[in-house]
């Protein structure tokens, strides 16, 4: 694939984009602004490119399917663990809008940098990427999304407590992805969605 246009057209064709506000996310959020090497002949195929640190950019379908999942909106207050290049970051920014906003956390320094440098390029004012702390997410905070980009070996439940009633949470445990909502109870209803492979979360 030689564009983003037809990296998008590609992701709707399989099935993987089908909302509205979503494909117009990565319509203008070009994967390869997010990239280690822009001009490379692969920046729009279909898997994952290291961005160094042991890090990937996923996968373009990989996203496309747990950005359907979380199913953010405008307005809302979003979490984005392990921003990695930012590109999730940025699109997630793109559909939470002006009223909305998005913090990206990454744990490896270097990636800080390079992903915050990257979301520059779009000038949204809603968002911003910090390295992470000694506790996984943001402590004291609440979200209405949380996005995690990198297979935790169980699930973190202490991540409930930063998540809004009705919120939900899409995270990879081991080779599944968890899509989960808080009930008013507080506890989590979902669904795991098998076969799917992940950098290890570090926390």
């Amino acid at each position: 694939m030689s564009s983003n246009s037809a990296m998008v057209d590609y992701l709707v064709d399989v099935g993987a984009l089908y909302s509205s506000d979503i494909i117009k996310a990565f319509r203008n959020v070009d994967r390869a602004d997010f990239v280690a090497n822009p001009n490379a002949s692969d920046v729009y195929e279909d898997h994952p490119l290291g961005i160094g640190h042991g890090q990937t950019i996923s996968q373009p379908r990989t996203v496309a399917m747990m950005m359907e999942m979380l199913s953010p909106k405008k307005g809302q207050r979003i979490l984005d663990i392990g921003s990695g290049s930012g590109w999730t970051t940025a699109l997630l920014a793109y559909i939470a809008g002006e009223n909305g906003s998005v913090v990206g956390v990454e744990r490896v320094g270097e990636l800080v940098g390079f992903g915050s440098g990257n979301l520059k390029k779009y000038k949204f004012k809603n968002a911003k990427i910090i390295e992470a702390g000694d506790e996984l997410g943001i402590k004291g905070e609440i979200f209405d999304r949380i996005l995690v980009s990198a297979a935790a070996d169980e699930f973190p439940y202490k991540l409930v407590k930063q998540l809004n009633v009705g919120g939900k949470i899409v995270i990879p445990v081991g080779n599944s992805v968890y899509e989960m909502t808080k009930k008013d109870s507080g506890e989590l209803d979902g669904v795991e969605h098998y076969g799917f492979s992940f950098v290890p979360l570090i926390y």
